[in-house]
Order: structure tokens, then sequence, then C-alpha cells
């Protein structure tokens, strides 16, 4: 399953049920088959988004030098990073605060 997010602000995103339930939760939001981030919620959520992407660099970060620190093999990073994956809403929440407009999506 996917989860699409539109706006008429931009491009629509495509997202895997778990990338796009994953960044659901990181937001605040239950996952859903529907919803809507209106336009009134935008900064906040964007600042949400912006506050975990840095948690998860930071853990990632403190992971490899308390490896270092105990003489242990750095744990691996994962392939693609939360910041990547939301990257592209990240943008279409921009465009949509910028014009004013809501997000929705559905499965």
């Amino acid at each position: 399953m996917l989860y699409k997010f539109k706006s008429k602000a931009g491009a629509d995103v495509l997202m895997l049920q778990a990338h796009g339930d994953h960044l659901l939760r990181a937001l605040g939001r239950e996952p859903a088959p529907r919803g809507i981030f209106q336009q009134q919620d935008l900064p906040a959520l964007l600042a949400r988004l912006d506050e975990v992407m840095a948690d998860e660099e930071r853990q990632l970060e403190q992971a490899r030098r308390d490896a270092e620190a105990e003489g242990r093999q750095p744990p691996p990073a994962p392939e693609i990073l939360l910041r990547q994956r939301a990257w592209p809403l990240r943008e279409l929440m921009r465009q949509a605060q910028a014009a004013g407009h809501d997000i929705v999506w559905g499965v």
C-alpha cells in the first residue's frame, strides 16, 4: 500500500506504507488511510519534522562515538535515513505553507 500526499502547491509525494506510518507517527499523527495537514498547522509540523530529523542524526553520531570510545566497531548507519525519505514531503509542506494550501493524503 502507498500513501499519496497531495497539495495544490506542488507535486504529489508517494511513500510506502511503512515509511508513511513512521513519518506520520514522528509528526504526532496516527497513521490513517486518509488525513490532512491544515495550512495553519504546517509551521509546527515542519519544525517537528526538522527536530525529528536532527534527533536521528544526533543518535547515529552518539552511537558512533560510543562505539569508538569502547573500542567497538560502530553500528552500520541505515542505508536510507528518515531525512532522505521525508525530504520530498518536507518540500511539499514548505510549498504548501508558502502558498497557503493544505496537504491531504490517502492510500
